[in-house]
């Protein structure tokens, strides 16, 4: 089934860079494999966290084909399409050829215009009318400015067929609830909060896509793992092994803190576009010596 594919851990993959500010496909190569390896369910291209604000329409579309290579269809892959203009994100759509290798769109909330609720419905609406594969919404307000209420969700959930799970961020877990507590059964509610996955899965949640997952795949596909079996102590114990470096890897933004990790790791380098940049040294210095006790 389709929603199988999407239970367990995703990880929202960083895109590397060069030092000179062009993608270093060599280190995506590496870290697609280290994903795989690590265990984790599905592939999340072209998020928020892979830095696609600063990457034009041919960076996107060579990342995502790159990692669809890397891949060879081991694993889904999901790709994100977003923006807060409906009519630019459908001709995104229609313009994307590669959709043979792609399981899912990741569709963000339309950001900054703050739309009503009925403009939000009506946005997923359009999308779903063109997109060829299924759809998972993203609820995140602190990046958004708009919240996609429980009402919403539900209302999408139950009327627009071609979307079958949302990534939810709100960090709001009364709303978490009402979702989980009123979804039709093959919807998807997945964790868009790595710190609140855990208590999320207990409640009902699919899993999570991720953001430490990238410089931790195994760990924390492993205590997603544990949770979705009902091994909770083992889940707990990981949860609160990482618990620290989940929360440190935001302090100075995302993807700053887990590239940071990734450099530590001898994974990927610690470049990233304007308007971001890596963390300052004393955080580094700090994040390393989180990086020291998991180890």
């Amino acid at each position: 089934m389709t929603k199988n594919k999407f239970t367990g851990t995703g990880v929202a993959l960083i895109t590397p860079f060069q030092e000179n500010g062009n993608i270093d496909f060599e280190s995506l190569d590496k870290l697609v494999e280290y994903q795989i390896s690590g265990g984790i369910d599905y592939l999340v291209v072209m998020g928020t966290t892979g830095e696609a604000a600063t990457l034009t329409k041919e960076e996107k579309k060579t990342v995502v084909e790159r990692v669809c290579q890397i891949n060879a269809k081991r694993i889904p892959i999901v790709v994100g399409f977003g923006g807060n203009n409906t009519a630019d994100v459908v001709q995104q759509i229609k313009d994307f050829k590669s959709f043979d290798n792609i399981d899912a769109i990741l569709s963000v909330a339309p950001f900054y215009n703050k739309p009503s609720q009925q403009g939000i419905f009506l946005h997923y609406q359009s999308i779903a009318a063109v997109s060829p594969v299924p759809i998972i919404i993203y609820n995140v307000p602190g990046r958004t400015g708009v919240n996609i209420t429980a009402e919403t969700s539900l209302k999408i959930a139950q009327e627009i067929d071609k979307v079958i799970a949302i990534k939810e961020a709100s960090g709001n877990m009364e709303q978490v609830m009402n979702i989980l507590n009123n979804k039709p059964n093959d919807f998807l509610l997945i964790s868009g909060d790595d710190a609140l996955t855990f208590p999320m899965i207990q409640l009902g949640a699919a899993g999570v896509i991720s953001v430490i997952g990238n410089a931790f795949p195994k760990e924390w596909s492993d205590m997603v793992h544990f949770a979705l079996k009902g091994k909770n102590k083992k889940a707990l114990e990981l949860h609160y092994k990482m618990l620290d470096m989940i929360q440190n890897i935001f302090k100075e933004g995302n993807p700053a803190g887990v590239k940071a990790v990734l450099h530590l790791k001898k994974i990927t380098p610690n470049y990233l576009r304007l308007p971001l940049c890596p963390v300052s040294v004393e955080h580094y210095q700090k994040i390393a010596k989180l990086l020291e006790i998991i180890q």
